[in-house]
Order: C-alpha cells, then sequence, then structure tokens
C-alpha cells in the first residue's frame, strides 16, 4: 500500500488535526498502524546495535582495563524531517519510499575517548557475522568542506519478530567526544549562521575551531601512547 506522509496528506490529518470523537475512516487508521509498525522497527533495530555496542565495551574494560566508548545516543527520525528530506531528493514522499531511500532512519552516535577507539570500534562492530555494511564514510581521514569530522556507517541488522526475521538499516556515527562538541555547536548555529554570514567569515572562524579539535584529539592520542610506551596503561575508572 501507497501511504502518503506529506503534510497534506490525509493520514497526517487523521493524526493531527481530527479530534479524538471524530470518526477515522478505517484506512486512515490502516495506514497509520503501517507507519507506526515501520518506526517500531526501526526502535528495534537501535536496541539491536545499542546492545551490540554494550556488550563489546564491557568485554573490552575488563580485558583491557579501558573502556573505548564513552556514550552512546540515538534517536529515530522524526516524520517533519523524513518528509523534508524525500522532497529535497525529489522523492516520493511514502511509506515505501521512506524504506528503499532513506539510510538514516535509525541513527546511532558513539562517543569514543580517542581516535583509534573509533576505528577499533567500527572493526569490532563490522565484524560481527549477522552485520552487514552497505556503506562506509571516513569524514575523519577526509574532512567535510566545513571541518565536520567523524566516521559513519551504514549498517543492517537482524531483528527477530514473532513471525519474521528483517534486516533493518541503521546509520551508525563514530566520533571523539571533542568531534562531537563541535559537530553539535555547529548544528545549533547552522540556520542561524546563514541570516549573518554573508561574507563567511563565521564559516571561516568554525572551520579553524575544527582544526583546531582535530590536532588536540591527534595531540591526546599521541599522548596516551608515549604513557602506555613506558608500560602504564591508561584506565578510565
Amino acid at each position: 500500500m501507497n501511504i502518503n506522509l506529506s503534510p497534506n496528506s490525509e493520514l497526517h490529518q487523521s493524526i493531527v488535526r481530527v479530534p479524538d470523537l471524530v470518526q477515522v475512516p478505517d484506512i486512515w487508521l490502516d495506514q497509520a498502524r503501517q507507519f507506526q509498525q515501520v518506526m517500531m522497527h526501526y526502535t528495534c533495530a537501535i536496541r539491536e546495535v545499542k546492545t551490540k555496542l554494550e556488550v563489546l565495551n564491557d568485554e573490552l574494560s575488563v580485558k583491557n582495563q579501558r573502556n573505548p566508548i564513552e556514550m552512546i545516543k540515538s534517536r529515530v527520525k522524526k516524520p517533519l524531517s523524513i518528509v523534508e528530506k524525500l522532497q529535497r531528493r525529489g522523492l516520493e514522499v511514502s511509506l515505501e519510499s521512506m524504506v528503499k531511500n532513506l539510510d538514516d532512519v535509525a541513527g546511532v552516535r558513539i562517543i569514543c575517548s580517542f581516535v583509534d577507539d573509533i576505528y577499533e570500534v567500527a572493526e569490532m562492530l563490522v565484524r560481527q557475522d549477522d552485520v552487514r555494511v552497505i556503506a562506509v564514510k571516513d569524514y575523519i581521514k577526509n574532512p567535510k568542506p566545513n571541518g565536520y569530522r567523524s566516521y559513519h556507517m551504514i549498517i543492517e541488522v537482524p531483528v527477530f519478530f514473532t513471525d519474521s526475521k528483517q534486516f533493518i538499516r541503521v546509520e551508525v556515527q563514530i566520533r571523539t567526544i571533542a568531534m562531537d562538541f563541535w559537530a553539535s555547536l555547529d548544528h545549533e548555529l547552522k540556520y542561524k549562521k546563514s541570516f549573518f554570514d554573508t561574507d563567511g567569515e563565521i564559516s571561516g572562524e568554525l572551520k579553524q575551531c575544527a582544526d583546531v579539535i582535530a590536532q588536540t584529539d591527534e595531540k591526546m592520542l599521541e599522548i596516551r601512547k608515549r604513557i602506555e610506551a613506558q608500560g602504564v596503561e591508561v584506565r578510565r575508572d
């Protein structure tokens, strides 16, 4: 069934504008249930990925006396963001189009202490035989022009339901604390700076900040390795 997700669609009207006491057509209810079910699938896929990461982190905390993962964040893309992204790409705004064309409806962000932790965590995750790697973009080795750095993967993980097993796509972003700090502030300023940054001065300063942060990440990793070279383990209590 082709389910229209656009703000002017009947499904949107039935969910947002129709009072509780008004009789809602069955077809609208059916479409709403289908949308809810698909979004539940993405939520379950996030849970699967987070469990894998938590198990790996717990193992390494015992094995190496150090947790490479500082924090795990997750989100399911909001309906309005889904609609806007499909429209930007000139794609049909429907449930089927979302599932087929969008790889980042489900997202997991992993925050690590050091740059080498990023690659270690990524390698451990994709080594698992039930994880399918769809795409990888290394914005650490190849930063975006604005200075953005992060390691991105699109993966598929199996989710077991009562009557089926489905592979669901999840976008995984892995970055250091410093990278996450910069990206969060840049995102917060994204729309504001478009009104005031006509000469590109603010963008240039943000790019300089990103470069400084990257240099700090490299220096912190170098210091950790120097300490470890003396036979002292760097651990997080």
